[in-house]
């Protein structure tokens, strides 16, 4: 490739990158965000807290409050449920062994919203990528609970099962019953709701620039090849090809088992341990190239949504939480629970496909 052209490769695509993937996608984030907003100014996620409390304890075995968290971190992104973990309205519910859960659980949803939108956004030519959308994030929800469960197997060994975070609490304030709403009428609230809603948006696209520009650039240039030409031009998405390789020799596993049907589709689950932001980049690219089809969509948004940059993440969440030794653990648990996430979109989306064309 040569040191020069490796350069002018690496320019052009971040550059591409900015103005045709990161300007996209801090659009969704902001619609996303200000939607997300009025949702919870107007009560529409304390019904939806109300109506998921009751699954999460047989589910997750974590108390109906940790819905919350689901909520909070699939409208915006992971360490949303640190916020959430830092009151001590919310811990009081919680047993020792549970608390650290919280970092697979807020991370198996983060960012959801923002990559759901995103996805159905790619959808062209009149085809709909709603069902396998639908189907990816069934599968995120399925790799939570193997994360969490996991995780508190570990937490089990290390706390015990029968000790709460605060043995004596006795605080009044209900997060399940109680809600915060803005000064002013229906119309006000509406109107500041959008407004910091969409801020919020902005902050949240301008956080995941860096991981977007630096970690795409670089896996594009590991997954690409020359140019048509056989030779380097240093023009955008020009690389060695070294992803694309790798994928071919694990076909045999991945075809099966993800039903990825390109080798180069691997690029997408790999990105998403390090930043989903920077794995929604690559989407585009496939779809155009016809590398991607529908069963890819519904892995990718189940993988991405549940992994969603853990390995950047999980560090910092769990010192957050002062629970720094069991982090290995949460990495272990996290990584599991998103192959799992991503099996089972691949063969629910399977199941899904042959029932529509029976029908």
């Amino acid at each position: 490739m040569g040191l020069a052209n490796m350069f002018k490769t690496m320019m052009a695509t971040a550059h591409d990158l900015i103005l045709n993937t990161v300007v996209f996608i801090m659009g969704v984030a902001v619609l996303a965000s200000a939607f997300a907003e009025i949702l919870t100014e107007f009560g529409i996620v304390a019904v939806m807290n109300k109506l998921l409390s009751p699954i999460i304890k047989p589910l997750f075995d974590l108390p109906g409050v940790a819905s919350l968290g689901i909520i909070t971190t699939y409208l915006s992104d992971n360490p949303a449920i640190i916020s959430l973990a830092s009151q001590i309205g919310f811990k009081k519910y919680f047993k020792k062994y549970q608390l650290p859960a919280l970092t697979n659980l807020g991370t198996a949803f983060g960012m959801g919203l923002i990559v759901t939108t995103f996805m159905i956004a790619q959808s062209k030519n009149g085809d709909s990528f709603l069902a396998p959308v639908i189907i990816g994030n069934i599968g995120a929800f399925i790799g939570s609970i193997i994360s969490v469960r996991i995780m508190m197997r570990y937490t089990k060994k290390e706390y015990g099962t029968d000790e709460y975070v605060f043995p004596n609490m006795n605080a009044s304030y209900d997060m399940l019953k109680d809600r915060k709403i803005r000064d002013g009428n229906a119309f006000q609230r509406f109107l500041e709701a959008l407004l910091d809603g969409g801020k919020n948006g902005v902050q949240l696209a301008i956080s995941i620039i860096p991981g977007v520009v630096i970690i795409c650039t670089l896996v594009m240039m590991l997954t690409n090849g020359p140019s048509e030409a056989g030779t380097y031009t240093g023009a955008a998405y020009e690389g060695i090809g070294a992803l694309t390789w790798i994928g071919g020799k694990l076909k045999f596993i991945l075809s099966p088992i993800f039903g990825f049907s390109s080798p180069e589709a691997l690029a997408f689950p790999l990105t998403s341990l390090g930043s989903v932001g920077a794995a929604l980049g690559l989407v585009p690219k496939m779809l155009s190239k016809g590398l991607i089809g529908k069963t890819e969509i519904a892995v990718f948004t189940a993988m991405g949504m549940c992994w969603s940059g853990y390995l950047s993440t999980h560090v910092a969440m769990m010192d957050a939480l002062d629970m720094r030794k069991l982090t290995s653990k949460a990495i272990i648990s996290h990584t599991i629970g998103g192959l799992g996430g991503g099996i089972a979109a691949r063969f629910i989306y399977l199941i899904y496909s042959w029932i529509v064309a029976a029908f």
